[in-house]
């Protein structure tokens, strides 16, 4: 089975191609450009040159969030109309999850970071052991200073991971102290690969109901409920 991940959901534009024995190809990029005129291009560059057409993909991954939300609307989007149109199915994959995938072989936590601005970031944490792969501590939207604090409570070396990790540096130290550690920079853009791996074998979703994974509203909506009353 030839699954197609795409992931679109940060500054980083990752298409794959991948089946159980191997990842047929990749195509990367971490540059601040709009990726809606660039995914599909991607797509049909990487399988012309993995010499596969489209109708050789027999599934659909995407990261569905948190991350940008234009970013993410732009991957769910172009996922679903493949799916709907190649009638194959669609799965959705937690694009903190598949940062933390870069750092499998940390042998303590990993938390991958992803900036919301205002002291807060997107996070979760993980943990793989055996092969398998535990969600630690949902995904979620919290303060750098309050998620320090948590992470200090497993008394457990944490590998934390992605470009904004950096950010956040003396935040963690503070509290962390030698505990923390900071992925490498080779590592912190998630790979399709992995993304298409993370999603091969999860269920499938409906793709008239599947939507982003945005953990909080943008802040004009968020706005706009209050001043309604919702």
């Amino acid at each position: 089975m030839n699954v197609l991940a795409i992931d679109t959901s940060t500054n980083v534009l990752g298409v794959g191609v991948v089946n159980k024995e191997k990842v047929i190809g990749e195509y990367i990029t971490n540059i601040k450009r709009n990726h809606s005129t660039r995914v599909l291009p991607a797509i049909e560059y990487l399988l012309k040159d993995c010499g596969l057409g489209i109708k050789d993909i027999h599934k659909i991954v995407v990261a569905h969030g948190p991350g940008s939300y234009t970013g993410l609307r732009i991957g769910l989007t172009i996922g679903k109309t493949l799916a709907w149109t190649l009638k194959i199915p669609l799965t959705g994959v937690s694009t903190l999850h598949l940062m933390a995938a870069s750092g499998r072989y940390f042998e303590g936590l990993i938390s991958p970071i992803i900036d919301a601005r205002r002291g807060n970031i997107y996070t979760g944490l993980y943990k793989f052991s055996n092969g398998e792969w535990t969600n630690v501590l949902e995904d979620q939207h919290i303060s750098a200073v309050e998620w320090a604090k948590k992470l200090n409570e497993y008394n457990e070396h944490v590998l934390m991971i992605g470009e904004n990790a950096p950010t956040f540096q003396s935040v963690f130290e503070t509290t962390l102290k030698d505990r923390v550690n900071f992925a490498s920079v080779t590592v912190h853009n998630p790979r399709p690969g992995e993304l298409g791996l993370i999603g091969m074998d999860q269920p499938e979703v409906d793709v008239y109901s599947f939507v982003p994974n945005y953990l909080r509203l943008a802040e004009a909506e968020a706005k706009w409920r209050e001043k309604m009353g919702n």
